[in-house]
């Protein structure tokens, strides 16, 4: 999978810019604040339909506008593809191959991306919620099943805790078992495709980094769970939620489920949240990205687009040359600030931007 073209439109400090990309490493290099992230953002919003840097769309529209647009050429083994993204104030319109795509979950697969950025170490750091997006961003791309069982698993979750809040408990109990199927068989689908992602991801972000740091750190992600079907794990929920009934309805909210859910990272054997220095943390999150690359490329035969977001800076120089070396035969968008301190000779499509314009 390569991007040959990304156009924008009043996106971000962008007022109409257009880049060419080649298949290999592509660096966007000048000062800060300039709009290097804001063109690597463009590229995964295409690829996933959400940006990883805001909650609300309408905070891409260039200021003083009404309405943006991403669009991009691109190519997989399976011929070329359009993608164009329209976002206005309120709402926003997706194109593949020039039609309109009616559920957002469609643009899902037809341009992959793995993105890391300095701001990954909360993927090591911060708490759960940060890495069940991980799971759920990278597992989407490649599964529009999973991402329909997560909108749908959402709805009813929604709905479920309004209900518990109601002060008729007869109502509540009532009702509460027909909301739990509903929520049991969409949780279950979750579970069982959360599970089959981190067999995979385990052993390839532990010999990612092992190679980052010379066999000098050992990375386990995951831990050891009994095996079950995805009907097994729908049976075990529903019990769950109705031993957890009383509670929930005394907390106002449903306290299980994969809502719930965490990954367990450790570094030697020691949880990595609590123990790790910024170095490894920053190392251990780049390796699970690595992982990903792989899972990625296994799953459609080809690899992803790869973005590193101002990440060369933040490595010392042999994980550096460690990492330019592991990414040779992937397209990778590399954003920089001076790119002859990080690319040590290394071939490259080089475009300077500066203030939301390409630039000689």
């Amino acid at each position: 999978m390569v991007i040959k073209k990304l156009t924008l439109h009043n996106f971000r400090n962008y007022e109409d810019e257009t880049f060419s990309f080649a298949e290999g490493l592509n660096v966007l290099t000048g000062k800060n604040a300039q709009g290097k992230t804001n063109c690597a953002e463009a590229v995964y919003y295409l690829c996933t339909g959400s940006s990883l840097r805001i909650r609300h769309d309408r905070q891409l529209i260039r200021h003083g506008q009404t309405e943006a647009s991403i669009s991009a050429e691109a190519e997989s083994r399976y011929g070329r593809v359009t993608l164009k993204a329209v976002i206005y104030e309120n709402r926003r319109e997706l194109f593949v191959n020039g039609n309109k795509l009616t559920r957002a979950v469609d643009l899902l697969g037809n341009m992959n991306a793995v993105f890391f950025s300095p701001g990954e170490l909360r993927l090591i750091q911060d708490g759960p919620d940060e890495r069940r997006r991980f799971l759920n961003l990278s597992i989407s791309q490649t599964s529009r099943e999973y991402s329909t069982a997560l909108l749908r698993y959402q709805k009813i979750l929604d709905q479920r805790n309004n209900l518990l809040k109601d002060r008729d408990i007869s109502l509540v109990l009532e009702t509460l078992p027909v909301w739990d199927e509903q929520l049991a068989l969409y949780a279950a689908r979750i579970i069982f495709r959360r599970r089959a992602f981190l067999r995979e991801l385990s052993p390839l972000a532990a010999e990612a980094h092992l190679f980052l740091t010379d066999g000098a750190e050992k990375l386990s992600v995951g831990s050891v769970t009994r095996e079950e079907s995805e009907e097994e794990i729908g049976r075990r929920l529903l019990r769950e939620f109705d031993d957890s009934r009383e509670r929930d309805i005394r907390l106002g909210f449903t306290s299980v489920g994969p809502h719930r859910d965490d990954v367990r990272i450790c570094i030697d054997g020691e949880e990595a949240r609590g123990f790790s220095s910024q170095g490894q943390a920053r190392t251990a999150a780049l390796s699970l990205k690595l992982a990903e690359l792989k899972i990625f490329e296994k799953l459609a035969g080809e690899p992803p687009i790869l973005i590193l977001d101002d990440v060369m800076s933040e490595l010392d120089l042999p994980r550096r040359k460690k990492l330019l070396s592991r990414i040779k035969n992937v397209q990778c968008i590399l954003t920089c600030t001076h790119a002859e301190r990080v690319l040590y000779g290394a071939d490259c499509n080089k475009i300077k931007i500066s203030g939301g314009k390409i630039v000689p």
